[in-house]
Order: structure tokens, then C-alpha cells, then sequence
């Protein structure tokens, strides 16, 4: 392929306002495809959809659309076969489905929870289920998760065209979240035999982790609680291992990783940043690497296969031009990790 002819190690895009959220397409034929969403504190914001360009080794805005509010996350529909519509969700004020098309992206649903009300309680994040991409988690910072069912062409009374649903909607956590921007983080568990579809986690201000079935939603399993009760901002599940997890506090220094077959009890701590976390990605294709990103400018790569020994030092480094905001590892494409600080979009070859 001609870009790994050229063996650049680096590629920089340059955004018109400053990147927050970021999601690599994983589409067979979209290899350099990235979704970015603006951080612009007013209503108007932006996505934008980015494309490298091969020949010329830059990248290209292929389109751009209004979004009400910045986007907490966006992410594309897990399709690695390219079979279901190219679709992209995202998270701000509700959850958002776009279908893209080659010229425009337009509004395929809009899923809103709180019909009695005028007020709606902001979507921290949301989580697209790989084992079945009719089902979709969003946290809330009003406390809840809700898992939502996608059917093509069946209208539910709910919403039309692609018409979305609520599943299952419950109180995950027990401290209501007034600000920041993951401070309650719903993720689908993706590999586990059997349970891929029906798993899911959370993290919260209240300090856990806690883990449902949605065959069994009268109750949870609390995996972790952080010591000092500081909220936790982002979990993030192993791609290989399911028995692994990492998380991160509120203005923390460090990322925990979790086995939710020891509960309570971290295996690994990672603390060689000195500012706070803001992002982390496992490998898509190994069970022990994992970056994380942080205000410190750094991204850093860990092989965490010693565990339970301490892990000292990360094996690779990467040091920005501003504060970190965001890492993204590509699924599809694990040789290449994505960041984004200031106005910037960088990926780097790892």
C-alpha cells in the first residue's frame, strides 16, 4: 500500500476549533477514516468527518455538519464487514444516529428518554454493542443508564426511520454527576462467551465500578470502589482479555486496572504522568498494551503482561505539542493510534 511505502510515522490534521471527542471508522473500506467533534463552549458545534488521502499524505475534511452542543462521544457503527448502513452516534445533549452518505450526513433518529419533560439530562457517554449493533448503552448525568434497541425500518411508536427504543433504563449509580464530561461512563463488555450481548458496566461519582446483566438488572456487582471516593471518569475494557479493565479518577494522575475476578483489588497501577488522565485505549490485538493520554502532553504505551508485579515504566512514548485530550486505538488498524489536543489531530505509527 502506498502509504506504507512512504513509511511516514506521523500525520497531523488541524481542526477549525478545538477536538474533544474522536472514533476511527472501522468499515473495511474507510481504513483512514476519523470522526471529530468540536469543543466550542456554545450551541452550535460541529463533527467533522476526516479521511487521509494517500496520495498526497494528507488529510482531507470529506464533510462537516452542525451538532446542537459539543459531542461528549461519537462513535461508528462496529462493522468491520461493512454489511449494516455506514452509521455514526453521537452523545451531547440526547443520542444522535447519522446516516453518512458520500456527500452529506444527515439525522437518521434522535433517541430521547425523558418525553415528560422539557429538561433533558445530558448524555455523558454511550457504548455501541459489537455483538449485536441493534444495542446501544447511554449513560446519563442523571444517574442512569439506558440501554437502547436500534430496528431498521420498524417504527415503535417511539421514533421514526431508524427507530430507537428504550430496553431497560436503571438507576446505576447513587450520586447524581453535575459536571465534567464521562463522569458516568456505560460500556458494553465485548468478548465474553456468551455474555458479550447482555453485559455491560459502569463507572460513576460515587467512586464505582459496577457491572449488570441485562437479564438480571435487580441488582449489580460493584468491581471497584476508588479508596478516597473521588469520581471515576472513563472505563475501558480489554479487546482480548474480558477479565481486564482500566479506569481513571477525576482529576487523577494515574489509570487502575481492574480483574473482575478479584474484586476491589487493583492488579496494576499506572502513575508515571504527572498531570491528570484524560484518555486510554487497550490494543485492539494484544491483551497486555495499553496507552494512555494525559494534560501532561504524553501518550504512553504499557506492556502490562507482569502483572501482578509493579509496572514501572511505559515501553513507548509520545509527547504532543499541547494537553492530550483524547487517545483512540484503531480496531481495525492496530499498528495506529489516534490523539487530539488543542485544535490537532494526530496519528501516530506505534
Amino acid at each position: 500500500m502506498s502509504l506504507h511505502g512512504k513509511r511516514k510515522e506521523i500525520y497531523k490534521y488541524e481542526a477549525p476549533w478545538t477536538v474533544y471527542a474522536m472514533n476511527w471508522s472501522v468499515r473495511p473500506d474507510k481504513r483512514f477514516r476519523l470522526a471529530l467533534g468540536s469543543f466550542v463552549e456554545e450551541y452550535n458545534n460541529k463533527v467533522q468527518l476526516v479521511g487521509l488521502d494517500e496520495e498526497s499524505s494528507e488529510f482531507i475534511c470529506r464533510n462537516t455538519f452542525d451538532h446542537p452542543y459539543p459531542t461528549t462521544k461519537l462513535m461508528w457503527i462496529p462493522d468491520t464487514k461493512g454489511v449494516y448502513p455506514d452509521l455514526l452516534a453521537t452523545s451531547g445533549d440526547y443520542l444522535r444516529v447519522w446516516r453518512v452518505g458520500e456527500t452529506e450526513t444527515r439525522l437518521e433518529c434522535l433517541l430521547n428518554n425523558n418525553k415528560n419533560s422539557d429538561f433533558c439530562a445530558p448524555l455523558t457517554s454511550f457504548d455501541w454493542n459489537e455483538v449485536d449493533p441493534y444495542l446501544l448503552g447511554t449513560s446519563s448525568i442523571d444517574t442512569t443508564c439506558t440501554i437502547w434497541g436500534l430496528e431498521t425500518g420498524q417504527v415503535l411508536g417511539r421514533v421514526n426511520l431508524v427507530s430507537g427504543h428504550v430496553k431497560t433504563q436503571l438507576i446505576a449509580h447513587d450520586k447524581e454527576v453535575m459536571g465534567g464530561f464521562d463522569c458516568l461512563h456505560c460500556i458494553f463488555l465485548k468478548h465474553r462467551a456468551g455474555g458479550g450481548r447482555d453485559m455491560f458496566a459502569s463507572v460513576g461519582a460515587d467512586g464505582s465500578v459496577r457491572m449488570f446483566d441485562l437479564r438480571h438488572l435487580e441488582h449489580s456487582t460493584i468491581i471497584y470502589e476508588d479508596p478516597q471516593h473521588h469520581p471515576l471518569l472513563r472505563l475501558c475494557w480489554n479487546k482480548q482479555d474480558p477479565n481486564y479493565l482500566a479506569t481513571m479518577a477525576m482529576d487523577g494522575m494515574e489509570v487502575v486496572i481492574l480483574d473482575v475476578r478479584v474484586p476491589c483489588t487493583p492488579v496494576a497501577r499506572l502513575n508515571n504522568h504527572r498531570a491528570c488522565v484524560n484518555g486510554i485505549a487497550w490494543a485492539p490485538h494484544s491483551s497486555c498494551h495499553i496507552c494512555t493520554a494525559a494534560d501532561d502532553h504524553q501518550a504512553l504505551i504499557w506492556d502490562i503482561q507482569q502483572m501482578p508485579r509493579a509496572i514501572e515504566d511505559p515501553i513507548l512514548a509520545y509527547t504532543a505539542e499541547g494537553e492530550i485530550n483524547n487517545v483512540q486505538w484503531a480496531s481495525t488498524q492496530p499498528d495506529w493510534i489516534a490523539i487530539c489536543y488543542n485544535n490537532c489531530l494526530e496519528i501516530l505509527r506505534v
